[in-house]
């Protein structure tokens, strides 16, 4: 994708999975949009959901999203910590590639048009699309929830909605939509049950009454967990980093004699906004490298891409009496599949070593299926050439040393993959160890695959020194392979 909008959408749901699995569909199903990330609270009794794409299509995943919440979320019957004023609540659009703020307020205003005209809900512009001053915060149109909201637009006619009727939607209430810039949420979870403490240290470091810089927080209760939170939401983090954040209210915990739990992220945040160092730092709980949200669009852009451009095409292909692609590409799929395995089982066991060895050894076995196409394309070629051509040996020899070399590589990259499973099956719940074996399954198979094919090419090469390279490769391939059997 050259032009790409991020919109994390909050919905007022936390606690029933069928209706946030719901709309997840409704944007999944979503042609040119790619899910990233959702996460459910039940204290909150909130989701949020993070998904990118082209403009168009993130607006029409957003409004069929918004959809799905009107028809199923009841604000009516509604209890949460968290403030809010809609079942759909806010709508943000954020510029990623390509894009910019202006794209994405006018995203914001086409957006809301919409879902004022077609669901009969009022719709307010907030932040870099609001249309008063007195509306850029969020706060401001959240202040006194559904009540202060319906009172204010009753009342006053600087109240009446960007778009949409003049009265709440009965069961869905409004919208907030807008545009900014990176945002991340992050909560502090304190040993205390004290909801006083908790505000009082919300009130010290949010920027509104004297404390941090871009810096929004409020004190809530963790019913479920037997604790409070100070949740926030950090609007600029190069003015204000997530360790000042979290250093602040570890400080005021403390004079209050209350330690810190730990701290989460809710969605994704940019790379620059999180170093190594801080992840211990922070005392984050159920962190790893998939919440940095420029590697997971990358990893899910390009997944996407495979899927739908590539993936049927790539079995068409092979089921053709054409001779390519064939074995050297599908082996090298089958490798960068159980690569992936591999990236999962990392993840959940907070490996970051091996998912970035795994992510790296996946993606070049995905190189090698266009690779080995090639290079088995060229190697035809080469056989057409006229015998009696001066140039046709030496084609001949390049095009099968090429040939050797691919499915070579793949046999090496697919036993790294054996041997990082191997080793991560070690570290793995149960419920994962089956996934890794199938992966390391896989990889074993990809690996024997590759050896074979790399020893029937270079039976045919007529270059002793290709030879004898290519052959010390194979036994030293072989030996490892061996060993990889034993352990699995």
């Amino acid at each position: 994708m050259d032009r790409i909008v991020e919109c994390v959408p909050n919905f007022s749901e936390g606690r029933n999975h069928a209706t946030v699995q719901a709309i997840l569909d409704a944007v999944t199903s979503t042609p040119d949009v790619v899910y990233l990330d959702h996460s459910m609270d039940p204290d909150h009794h909130r989701a949020v959901l993070t998904f990118c794409g082209t403009p168009e299509a993130v607006v029409v995943a957003a409004f069929r999203a918004i959809r799905t919440a009107t028809n199923l979320i009841d604000l009516r019957s509604h209890t949460g910590v968290h403030p809010r004023v809609g079942a759909t609540d806010v709508v943000p659009f954020i510029p990623i590639k390509g894009t910019t703020m202006d794209d994405c307020i006018q995203l914001a205003k086409r957006l809301g048009e919409e879902v004022g005209r077609e669901l009969r809900i009022p719709v307010f512009l907030y932040e870099q699309a609001a249309s008063r001053t007195d509306r850029i915060h969020l706060e401001a149109v959240r202040r006194g929830g559904l009540e202060g909201l319906a009172f204010r637009m009753s009342s006053d006619p600087h109240w009446a909605p960007d778009f949409g009727p003049s009265r709440l939607h009965r069961s869905a209430g409004a919208i907030v939509i807008g545009a900014r810039p990176p945002l991340i949420a992050y909560n502090v979870n304190l040993r205390s049950q004290s909801m006083e403490i908790a505000r009082s240290i919300a009130k010290t470091v949010r920027q509104s009454n004297g404390g941090l810089l871009h810096v929004k927080a409020i004190g809530v209760e963790l019913a479920s967990r037997g604790m409070v939170q100070v949740s926030m939401n950090l609007t600029d983090y190069q003015v204000t980093p997530v360790q000042s954040a979290f250093q602040a209210v570890k400080t005021e915990a403390e004079k209050h004699g209350i330690s810190v739990a730990g701290s989460e992220f809710i969605g994704l945040l940019p790379q620059a906004a999180l170093d190594n160092a801080a992840v211990t730092s922070l005392q984050l709980e159920r962190f790893d490298l998939s919440h940095i949200l420029e590697r997971r669009i990358a990893e899910t852009v390009e997944a996407k891409n495979t899927s739908d451009q590539t993936l049927l095409d790539f079995l068409s292909a092979v089921s053709d009496t054409k001779p390519i692609p064939a074995g050297g590409s599908v082996a090298a799929l089958v490798g960068a599949l159980a690569a992936a395995l591999g990236v999962m089982g990392a993840r959940l066991a907070k490996q970051s070593d091996g998912e970035t060895t795994l992510l790296r050894l996946s993606r070049r076995l995905y190189e090698l299926v266009q690779e080995d196409a090639c290079a088995y394309e060229a190697l035809m070629e080469a056989y057409k050439i006229p015998k009696e051509h001066s140039d046709r040996p030496g084609t001949v020899s390049n095009a099968l040393l090429k040939a050797t070399e691919i499915p070579l590589e793949v046999a090496e990259r697919a036993c790294e993959v054996a041997r990082i499973l191997h080793g991560l099956r070690q570290v793995v719940k149960p419920t994962v160890y089956s996934d890794l074996t199938v992966g390391m399954i896989l990889a074993i198979a990809t690996a024997e695959a590759g050896l074979f094919t790399a020893r029937t090419n270079v039976k045919h090469s007529t270059n002793q020194l290709v030879m004898e390279s290519a052959q010390a490769k194979i036994i030293k391939t072989r030996e490892s392979l061996e060993e990889l059997r034993r352990l699995c």
